[in-house]
């Protein structure tokens, strides 16, 4: 999709595929015959240049056909470089960093409001934790107590154009969040099991913040760990010494 359309941000999507899997496969509430049910989970992809990843998730369920993908980053398409709720089974529109989280705070503020079950789910990058907005959020969820909201950090160390550290350093990370009130784990983002576990349950009153370690181009040799890949898209070689080592893992 990403070669077809020369467009960006494939590693941020490798980074988060193994949460996704298990958040769609396993964890969440949904049907993709009826994606407006009013009891299914909300999932909120905050960094949402990472729309590959959830788009073709989308389209493995059913959400869409998959034959619609070719047209991802096309002209008139309304499958958008960013994520797009204009696609079945996406509940908002983010690019702009830093607005997901006030949105899911929202929503499970609404939930806790109208007395229901469901939960929500908001999937940040470790450079968007730059913004205060997510800041203002935390401190809103943990006040309200909102238990239903889950965060995933997809912790990869990289963002656009250097290291996290060298950046704007988020250590320590896991103590912030907690000073702020939520539950906090901090797991293997690439391993299903560690996944499953932290999603699976909520804190009694807290909100929960699951930090996921994990590797930027996730699968792929050339561009596991190298911040060139943020925004390069791959060659017709490239593209297929990729697929070949995807397929073989």
């Amino acid at each position: 999709m990403v070669h077809r359309a020369k467009a960006s941000h494939i590693a941020s999507a490798l980074s988060m595929c193994d949460i996704l899997a298990v958040l769609y496969g396993t964890v969440m509430n949904l049907d993709s015959r009826n994606p407006s049910l009013e009891s299914r989970d909300r999932f909120i992809l905050s960094k949402g240049h990472g729309c590959v990843a959830v788009y073709s998730t989308l389209a493995e369920l059913g959400y869409f056909p998959k034959i619609d993908l070719e047209t991802y980053g096309q002209d008139f398409s309304w499958l958008m470089n960013h994520i797009s709720h204009h696609v079945p089974g996406v509940e908002f529109s983010t690019g702009s960093l830093g607005h997901g989280l006030p949105f899911g705070a929202g929503k499970a503020l609404a939930c806790k409001t109208e007395n229901q079950n469901w939960r929500t789910f908001v999937l940040l990058g470790d450079g968007e934790m730059n913004e205060g907005s997510n800041w203002e959020a935390l401190m809103f969820a943990s006040h309200h107590n909102l238990n239903k909201l889950t965060i995933i950090i997809d912790y990869n160390n990289l963002q656009s154009l250097d290291t996290i550290a060298n950046t704007l350093e988020l250590e320590p990370l896991p103590s912030k969040l907690d000073a702020f009130g939520w539950d906090v784990q901090c797991i293997d983002g690439h391993d299903h099991d560690q996944i499953l576990t932290a999603l699976s349950s909520t804190h009694p009153t807290k909100p929960t913040a699951i930090i996921a370690k994990t590797t930027k181009g996730k699968g792929v040799s050339f561009m596991e760990n190298s911040v060139a890949w943020h925004y390069k898209n791959p060659n017709d070689e490239q593209l297929q010494i990729a697929l070949a080592e995807l397929n073989d893992a």
